[in-house]
């Protein structure tokens, strides 16, 4: 599978570029750059007992499993300073969202001036959730203290939560887990770890790049200087005029 982006199209590139100007900021404790992702992980349990490890064999499986429904993982990345906290739900509803929303703004930045947030354009990560979740007074206050960046259509890679949700399910998810409840303990295990580590995500795509490397997504403008062609070229304006008649 893989995203293809739209050709010569503006919306995206706004949006592409906006995220990326985000990331070229230096890391401000006023100002902190979060990164926000959801993904979900299906809940299997064993029918038949493993067969542990023994001297000249390896740890047995049976093919046969039992599912146990789906739970939902909300990962929340600071990717200058390391951090990352990883919110295992039962569903992936507005509410769940708004909850993240508010940890965010209370428990985990609550000095912050203004949390940038970078995140997809899933149908539930907006201020809707938080107006459906909470009192007005309460859900103004949340949405003031962050400042909203989306990654475009189709461009869910520019967002880093996504590459830490990949390096938990490759370290951490990638087995049978028969419970919401053991998500969580075994995600905060490899949370307290990456942490520990301050493990970060060297990002090195900026806008310069996209337009060289990129070029195509961008819409082809004929400009000369700081104004239009047409506006230097009288023939260009006359007949631009014409046609607009």
């Amino acid at each position: 599978m893989w995203c293809i982006p739209p050709n010569a199209n503006a919306e995206f590139v706004w949006r592409m570029e906006d995220v990326l100007a985000v990331y070229k900021l230096p890391y401000d404790v006023d100002y902190p750059q979060v990164c926000l992702d959801e993904t979900s992980k299906q809940l299997i349990a064993e029918v038949r007992p493993p067969q542990e490890v023994k001297p000249g064999r390896v740890r047995r499986m049976d093919y046969e499993y039992e599912r146990k429904g789906v739970c939902n993982l909300f990962m929340m990345f600071q990717p200058l300073r390391g951090w990352r906290h990883v919110k295992v739900t039962q569903r992936r509803t507005r509410l769940d969202y708004a909850k993240c929303l508010r940890e965010l703004v209370d428990e985990r930045y609550p000095d912050a001036k203004k949390i940038r947030l970078v995140q997809d354009n899933l149908n539930t990560h907006d201020g809707a959730s938080l107006y459906e979740a909470f009192p007005a007074v309460e859900a103004r206050r949340i949405l003031d203290k962050i400042e909203w960046h989306y990654t475009p259509k189709h461009g869910s890679w520019l967002n880093m939560a996504e590459t830490e949700l990949s390096v938990v399910a490759g370290q951490c998810l990638d087995r049978r887990m028969d419970s919401a409840a053991f998500v969580t303990t075994e995600v905060a295990a490899w949370e307290e770890e990456r942490n520990r580590l301050e493990a970060k995500v060297r990002w090195q795509f900026t806008v310069e790049d996209a337009r060289v490397k990129l070029e195509k997504l961008y819409p082809q403008i004929e400009w000369l200087g700081d104004k239009p062609s047409y506006e230097r070229d009288p023939e260009k304006r006359n007949s631009n005029t014409l046609e607009s008649k």
